[in-house]
């Protein structure tokens, strides 16, 4: 499934990629409009998103000229807006077409599902995930700390969901990350998986209320300990939704 996103901001183009990306579209960005309207017949999108605070004008051109061929069902538009969006032009865009309005920042769980829950009214999600998130009761063993890579401090959190893929999770102080950079590996990190301790190499793939880690690598056979132990709670059908969060605390 093919995601065209008409986004400006790289910062806009990761939140959007982390959420979507394990969904199973495929993504195709553009910095400028023009560019993607020329696109849109070669492209064939399952879906539009565009940034109205990258693209206050623009946006809705490009989802009239959308819409003169394709219908809400057949591509439905999302519209991310940023802090300062008038209520007027909420209405402008359900008039023209839109399908829903996010927040740009994606920094909160419920923007994420508001996100995820417009497109799942139009299109197939998340038959092509990797790495299914799994939910968990309180009584599951996950746990994740590291030591800041320049400061040498440790800075824990509290997961929010985990896969063989990586992680998200709420830190405890947010400020302590700040000059970390994106994609940085982080090479001394301690993750309880039941009644296991590993200790995977992780990339920082997103910052700010919610973090997100990728694993990179993990030594001798520990990355078979995280996927038996999820594997294991997903065939007790603990799991029963793969887009649910973990709720644990940090021990």
């Amino acid at each position: 499934m093919k995601l065209l996103l008409a986004l400006g901001s790289d910062e806009t183009f990761n939140n959007v990629s982390h959420c979507l990306k394990p969904r199973g579209f495929d993504l195709i960005r553009y910095n400028q409009v023009i560019k993607a309207m020329d696109n849109i017949d070669e492209v064939d999108p399952s879906a539009i998103i565009i940034s109205a605070r990258d693209f206050p004008r623009h946006w809705k051109t490009m989802v009239q000229f959308v819409r003169i061929e394709r219908s809400r069902e057949d591509c439905p538009i999302i519209l991310l807006r940023g802090e300062n969006f008038p209520v007027e032009e909420s209405t402008k865009a359900s008039f023209l077409g839109v399908s829903g309005i996010v927040n740009e920042a994606l920094d909160t769980q419920t923007e994420i599902e508001h996100l995820e829950e417009i497109l799942g009214r139009f299109v197939s999600m998340g038959e092509r995930r990797r790495n299914r998130r799994l939910t968990s009761e309180l009584w599951h063993k996950f746990a994740f700390a590291f030591v800041h890579p320049a400061a040498k401090t440790l800075l824990t959190g509290r997961i929010k969901n985990i896969s063989v893929g990586g992680l998200s999770f709420l830190p405890d102080n947010p400020p302590l990350l700040e000059n970390i950079a994106l994609n940085a590996e982080l090479n001394e990190c301690t993750l309880r998986v039941g009644d296991s301790m590993l200790s995977p190499i992780c990339r920082l793939t997103r910052t700010g209320q919610i973090v997100t880690l990728e694993f990179v690598s993990f030594p001798d056979t520990e990355e078979d300990t995280i996927k038996d132990y999820i594997e294991s709670l997903q065939q007790e059908d603990v799991n029963k939704d793969e887009n649910g969060w973990i709720e644990v605390t940090i021990i």
